[in-house]
């Protein structure tokens, strides 16, 4: 009944009732301050003299709740900002009264109007409070509640509990967390317990859905912990992670339920194309740049697999001992090997291959930040090109079957020294895939993987975090993104149907706005945006110009000509290269450069055989002069 009277009234009717307390309230926090001071409850006579206070009082009171909007505030949102409000309007409604007494001469002490205003403020902050538990209580009767257990006690999880404490459906029960300095605390009236209490609390608590508020673990973590749910007897969902949201225009803010199949091993790629896997089962593979963001996570899926053995390299120690031991956890079957080093080590490249004939190679090994390369674009060439030639010219000499580069859009008529030696590596894969008899040499060129060592994601979470600015380069600047998993997933589908010279182009859909996903970030941090439309709000977007080498969009193609795959998100595309002899120059001429540590003429070779965004388009990618011109060196 009473519920049926909640809904049938009115915003403003709803909203007058909470003035009238206001009013009554101020009254009472009057009279209360009266006999605190006194010692005794105030006469007729006394309530009669203090009139000309309250007909100031009240109404200096409720003006500062109109001006607020006090009264309108929803009952679930009043927090912290709305208690600061309401001491205000304590503060002015005393004040008023110690300037009446003033005025009239009628010599109160000041002590009567702080004591009145402290009581004010505990009574109308108390008396909003006890009101919202009443319209919870009563909006839940008759429901049954969904009870939650809320796995991980950081920032995603005090956000899901505050928003969960006044929900009408759902009542968490407890906060779970893995981490002992967290144990006992209590937050949002949640108590904090250890992981290993989880079948005690979903029994004691009878606990309808546990909810994994990590968004940003790791899958190693995520199995851990599947592994550890799988046999309760209550579902088990996941938050969605800042990728998620952004890849779905902002509407993956309910959570999902834990996918056990994929986390616990059971291959993810046989439901896509069913066989592939056996590209990789029982085979040797190595993964170079297996410490990165693509490197681990085709790691982890290749693991999947089946293979059998997994090789692992990296010049990173910190790099390499993080994934070896993600991997671990993950107890496959797989053998696992973890080699420290770089590819530009030609012989303890030459060694990994006759020490453990392998059959396949994930050429993930790269420097990619642009604005570092931009600096250091020798040793940019040294890294992507000369790594890419050596790894590449072993898994032909020792007949490989399959040698996969993992590319970037960058490499698309390029403006920096990251997409220039991208595009040199390219095309050095290219002509080795004409000359390869047994090697089937492929790449896979895709945009930028959210949450990835130097993406926006992690920069702007980490301004948001210090309070703002959020940097953007330019208002127009836009990427394609792809979260990391569904990249690494497509460039082991397209690895897994090579002919040979592919050029795998994965379809990254609409491409982003970089200063819409900053609005979009601030606002899912709770925060507001502030601009010239909203100059009080939280956090502000800082235009900072473009970088050097930098471009507004992105391409993924040199060319229009594209080829159909078995998988609807993967293209093959047609593109020109070098011939043999014109990249036996470049290298050669390249490799004298980078020993000098030119780096003018290593930039300058390099424009002279990529097509670059400045040079135009054409079927000749080199001008006869040019070609001429090294070939005679």
């Amino acid at each position: 009944m009473l519920r049926d009277l909640l809904v049938r009234m009115s915003r403003s009717q709803k909203a007058a009732i909470i003035v009238a307390i206001d009013a009554f309230l101020v009254i009472a926090a009057f009279v209360g301050g009266n006999a605190m001071l006194t010692g005794s409850f105030p006469t007729v006579a006394i309530l009669r003299a203090s009139t000309p206070f309250l007909l100031t009082m009240v109404p200096a009171a409720i003006a500062v709740i109109l001006y607020f909007d006090l009264h309108r505030m929803k009952l679930n949102s009043y927090e912290l900002k709305g208690v600061i409000q309401t001491a205000l309007m304590a503060s002015v409604s005393g004040a008023t009264g110690m300037l009446t007494s003033i005025v009239i001469g009628a010599g109160i002490s000041p002590q009567l109007f702080v004591i009145f205003s402290m009581i004010l403020l505990i009574a109308s902050a108390s008396a909003r409070l006890v009101l919202r538990e009443i319209v919870i209580r009563i909006y839940r009767q008759g429901k049954g509640l969904k009870r939650v257990l809320i796995y991980g006690a950081g920032r995603t999880g005090q956000q899901l509990a505050a928003a969960l404490v006044t929900d009408i459906e759902v009542s968490p029960v407890a906060f779970v967390d893995d981490n002992p300095a967290l144990h006992g605390l209590t937050i949002s009236g949640l108590k904090v317990q250890s992981s290993k209490s989880i079948e005690r609390l979903v029994e004691t608590h009878r606990v309808d859905r546990i909810v994994l508020a990590m968004p940003s673990a790791s899958e190693a973590d995520k199995a851990r912990i599947a592994r550890q749910l799988s046999h309760l007897a209550c579902e088990v969902h996941i938050m969605p992670s800042f990728a998620q949201m952004v890849m779905t225009d902002g509407h993956a803010t309910a959570t999902k339920p834990l996918d056990f199949s994929k986390l616990l091993g059971r291959n993810h790629l046989e439901s896509e194309l069913p066989g592939v896997s056996e590209a990789y089962k029982g085979k040797t593979v190595l993964v170079t740049g297996a410490g990165g963001s693509i490197g681990s996570e085709l790691c982890r899926q290749i693991a999947m697999c089946q293979p059998r053995m997994l090789i692992m390299l990296d010049h990173s120690e910190l790099l390499l001992y993080r994934i070896h031991r993600k991997l671990e956890s993950l107890h496959c079957d797989a053998e696992i090997r973890a080699v420290l080093g770089s590819v530009c080590e030609p012989a303890l490249v030459r060694q990994l291959f006759l020490d453990h004939d392998i059959d396949v190679v994930l050429h993930a090994a790269a420097y990619k930040h642009l604005p570092l390369l931009e600096t250091n674009a020798v040793e940019g060439m040294r890294n992507n090109v000369i790594g890419t030639k050596v790894v590449a010219d072993a898994a032909r000499a020792h007949g490989a079957e399959r040698f996969i580069l993992i590319s970037t859009d960058k490499a698309v008529r390029p403006t920096s020294a990251l997409g220039v030696s991208k595009r040199l590596a390219e095309m050095l894969v290219q002509d080795l895939a004409t000359r390869s008899t047994k090697t089937m040499f492929s790449m896979v060129r895709f945009g930028n993987v959210l949450g990835s060592s130097g993406s926006v994601i992690p920069l702007f979470q980490e301004q948001i975090a210090r309070g703002g600015p959020v940097t953007v380069t330019h208002s127009d600047v836009t990427r394609y993104f792809m979260t990391v998993s569904e990249a690494v997933r497509l460039v082991l589908l397209a690895g897994s149907f090579a002919r040979g010279g592919d050029v795998f182009v994965l379809d990254m859909g609409e491409p982003i706005s970089i200063w819409q996903l900053a609005r979009k970030m601030i606002r899912n941090a709770g925060f507001t945006v502030r601009d010239a439309a909203n100059p009080q709000g939280d956090i502000e977007i800082l235009f900072t110009g473009l970088r050097q080498g930098e471009k507004l969009r992105e391409e993924l193609l040199i060319g229009s000509d594209m080829l159909t795959t078995p998988h609807p998100k993967i293209l093959r595309a047609q593109e020109s290269h070098l011939s043999e002899l014109e990249m036996a120059n470049v290298l050669h001429e390249l490799r004298r450069l980078i020993e000098d540590h030119d780096e003018q003429a290593t930039i300058e070779l390099a424009n002279r055989w990529v097509e670059t965004a400045k040079s135009g388009s054409g079927d000749k990618m080199v001008p006869a002069t040019n070609s001429e011109k090294l070939l005679s060196n």
